[in-house]
């Protein structure tokens, strides 16, 4: 055992460690002067930028504002795998960046990643074209021009949602108002996105000798994960008491990184910190494209002087930030100014999410409104019926079993149905149940099967000298999620043919025969062509709303001829889709003030040599939000509103969080972050490095 004299000091070293080259960034080529738009400091290259951004934006927009109701409609998935599918598709494109970021700032470099692997595979390409293409334009200004390159990200935020505004108001319109096969025009919807995808290629390429690229400066990603591991493990090794402490935990890595990398690293892993909060802003803000459209379709779209698709409302996003992006930046935020209020990056950010939590109060009032003017829904062991009466007099119907025999007291006249359903209790799954029809002296007994949580529909009608009931069962669910459904029972006594649009017909059998419910467009039907095997007429179908399942019972009068009785099983959507508004103003404001905000910050806080990776770790964010959602909508079991709300909830928690955060937040000015040259790189013989010897006292 070694032995120490009082009070003497001796040298503790460390171990020599083998230093890993750090690549060093290869000298950049002397800067030409690069041309400006109309004599300002902003460079030409931006406009190719930006136009190609316009175009990408379109088609990425453009089929994701079909897409659920793609799935919704085309693939007739439910409402809750329609979400999560859509979240899933989301959080896939914004998890790629990180991939991409990878590739352009240690391989390719942005301008090629951006170009050949972003545009060329639009399933990776997403992964490649969004965490380079905004830093690619920040690359495109000189450090004098700072003021120019923070506007430029509102300008880069505008080109994003005016092709976004353009597409999703487009795009709907090729889904619903042409008909491809019989039905919506899914593959024109698609097809057009993918033809700007080709224009964005074009026009990026155009203005390949403008750009200023930037190398790519090695592996940064597996750089700062080396760096990190190596400080962890060094300071796990050197956990004496006896060693001196040093300032960041960082600094462990200094035996072996240099001091700049270092740096570097701790910028980068100080702004990661505060993003871990973000993902539940998203969470909320991508539910534009999935649950508020869903909420879209039960609401009645008639504006009065234009009709909406359900994916169309989605163009107010775009619409307003177009409008919102100018009057925060030159009106708002200078007015807060003034006021010696200093609104930070990171407040602006807490501002948004309180924004986004009032938005989706207001979604969740929305949607109690709507639940409370739709058909109610039947629950276990109950069913709803409702009696229609196509005999020539009046009729009385009454249930045999105890407990609904109370339920239909009022004659039915002719060709009349009950004014409501009326709720049928079972004792069981399924039952039978018994009916005492009485028309004019006649006196029948009928029964008829039934299963829980259905509607159905008894048609009495004449049956030669007496009278006959059939049981039809109605849609499978108390809406038909917003579009318009109709369907035909034919008393005539021959098959009736009709067509309801160029690409659609149905053929109803003779003798009451009864057809599925189809799906039409909303609008006027004043003239339905039909046909039998020897004559031809035209029914008058009248408006047909959206949202409503209609009966029609084809008869021939003595006195009007051939015509349709209308019965709606299911009224129309009554509440006007502009009570979504509000939702959407506090929503995109909260955009505005978050993520336009949130992309600036992200690339003046980061180390000129993790542009890229701290991009794709602020859309990393995002993915991880769509994640959220999807498990939300798969697990929560909770109806609308109330999920609604959750979200809202969770956000103000994290809300307050972030705040915390925030506050004890120290922003990196440009020249922190720049390391004085004989600092970069430690002095190194051969493999080895020279290390401190440090004094320590026992």
């Amino acid at each position: 055992m070694n032995t120490f004299q009082k009070n003497e000091s001796k040298e503790t070293l460390f171990s020599p460690v083998s230093i890993e080259e750090v690549p060093r960034r290869p000298p950049s080529p002397p800067k030409k002067p690069s041309t400006k738009i109309c004599g300002s400091n902003y460079p030409l290259s931006i406009a190719f930028i930006v136009v190609n951004e316009f175009c990408e934006r379109f088609s990425y927009y453009g089929m994701k504002a079909v897409l659920t109701l793609y799935f919704l409609y085309f693939l007739h998935w439910n409402e809750d795998t329609s979400t999560s599918i859509y979240h899933a598709f989301s959080s896939l494109c914004y998890f790629t960046p990180i991939l991409g970021a990878a590739i352009a700032d240690s391989w390719l470099g942005k301008f090629k990643v951006l170009s050949l692997v972003g545009l060329s595979l639009i399933a990776l390409g997403t992964g490649g074209i969004k965490p380079c293409v905004a830093a690619f334009g920040g690359d495109q200004f000189e450090e004098k021009h700072a003021e120019e390159r923070s506007r430029y990200f509102s300008v880069f935020y505008l080109a994003i949602n005016a092709g976004s505004l353009i597409s999703t108001f487009i795009t709907p319109m090729l889904r619903g108002d042409v008909q491809c096969f019989g039905e919506d025009c899914y593959a024109l919807a698609f097809g057009v996105p993918g033809l700007l995808m080709v224009i964005a290629l074009v026009v990026f390429a155009m203005g390949s000798k403008m750009y200023n690229k930037p190398p790519p400066e090695g592996n940064i990603v597996a750089q700062v994960l080396k760096c990190i591991w190596f400080a962890i493990s060094n300071r796990f090794k050197n956990r004496s008491g006896d060693i001196p402490k040093r300032q960041h935990w960082l600094d462990w890595a200094a035996e072996k990184y240099p001091k700049q990398l270092i740096m570097d690293v701790k910028a980068l892993t100080r702004i990661l910190f505060l993003y871990i909060p973000l993902p539940m802003f998203w969470a909320l803000l991508d539910q534009q494209g999935s649950r508020w459209t869903l909420q879209a379709t039960r609401m009645n779209r008639n504006l009065g002087f234009f009709v909406l698709q359900p994916d169309q409302m989605q163009v107010l996003n775009p619409l307003l930030v177009l409008i919102f992006i100018p009057l925060f930046d030159l009106v708002i935020y200078r007015l807060v100014s003034k006021c010696g209020i200093n609104f930070s990056s990171l407040r602006k950010m807490a501002v948004g999410m309180i924004l986004a939590c009032l938005a989706f109060a207001i979604a969740a009032a929305v949607e109690i409104k709507i639940n409370e003017m739709a058909p109610a829904q039947p629950g276990p062991q109950e069913v709803f019926l409702q009696v229609l009466n196509l005999a020539d007099d009046e009729m009385k119907v009454t249930i045999l079993e105890n407990e609904n025999n109370s339920l239909l007291i009022e004659s039915i006249k002719s060709f009349q149905k009950t004014p409501h359903y009326s709720k049928l209790y079972l004792k069981t799954k399924s039952q039978d149940f018994h009916f005492h029809l009485k028309y004019h002296n006649l006196s029948v007994y009928t029964e008829h099967s039934v299963q829980e949580q259905n509607w159905y529909s008894l048609f009495i009608r004449e049956d030669g000298n007496s009278i006959s009931s059939m049981m039809v069962k109605d849609t499978e669910s108390k809406t038909t999620n917003g579009m318009t459904a109709v369907r035909f029972v034919n008393t005539l006594h021959k098959d009736v043919n009709i067509t309801l649009s160029t690409d659609m017909s149905l053929n109803v059998g003779e003798d009451y025969g009864v057809s599925a419910y189809r799906i039409v467009q909303r609008g006027e039907y004043p003239a339905v062509h039909c046909r039998t095997e020897d004559e031809n007429f035209s029914l008058n179908l009248g408006l047909l709303e959206f949202g409503a399942a209609y009966l029609f019972v084809i008869t021939n009068s003595t006195n009007q001829g051939l015509q349709a009785w209308k019965i709606a099983d299911i009224p129309a959507n009554k509440m006007s889709i502009a009570w979504q508004l509000p939702q959407y103003a506090l929503v995109t404001a909260a955009e505005v003030m978050f993520s336009v905000t949130g992309l600036e910050f992200s690339y003046s806080q980061a180390p000129s040599s993790m542009k890229s990776v701290l991009q794709a770790a602020w859309l990393l964010t995002v993915a991880v939000g769509n994640i959220i959602v999807l498990v939300v909508a798969q697990f929560s079991g909770l109806v609308q509103w109330a999920e609604f709300i959750l979200f809202s909830c969770l956000l103000l928690v994290v809300c307050l969080i972030f705040s915390i955060m925030g506050y004890n937040y120290v922003p990196v000015k440009t020249e922190d972050m720049q390391g004085p040259a004989d600092k970069q790189i430690p002095h190194i013989q051969g493999n080895m490095i020279n290390l401190e010897t440090k004094k320590t006292k026992l």
